[in-house]
């Protein structure tokens, strides 16, 4: 069983940037595969983001790609969210989700993911 608590959500203005942290309980975080996705009002769970256990693999939505970087500290249990550049569309609840092992086809849907935080909020404005 895995517990995840993310942080560092916040209002923030169009080009700022801020950095999401997801901490995880449970002594198998190096082995699990950590991704990031959002959700707007009223639009459905999308992909931002995967890293692998050993970082070898990442992954990014094209809506993100070059904007943000998704990093992990194994020795601190936590995955990381560095948003750049952001925009007003960026705007919704990030989630950060697990799931054991690195299968080769990298997981892009909520659905694959059996492990879930309660969200943060980032909020952007023009």
């Amino acid at each position: 069983q895995v517990q995840l608590v993310e942080s560092g959500g916040t209002l923030v203005q169009a080009g700022d940037s801020l950095r999401l942290s997801c901490t995880a309980s449970g002594r198998s975080f190096s082995t699990y595969a950590m991704g990031w996705f959002r959700q707007a009002p009223g639009k459905e769970r999308e992909f931002v983001a995967v890293i692998y256990y050993n970082g070898n693999t990442i992954v990014y939505a094209d809506s993100v790609k070059g904007r943000f970087t998704i990093s992990r500290d194994n020795t601190k249990n936590t995955v990381y969210l560095q948003m750049n550049s952001l925009k007003p569309e960026d705007t919704a609840v990030y989630y950060c989700a697990a799931r054991a092992g690195s299968p080769s086809l990298v997981p892009t849907q909520p659905i694959q993911y059996p492990y879930w935080g309660q969200g943060t909020q980032v909020t952007g404005s023009s």
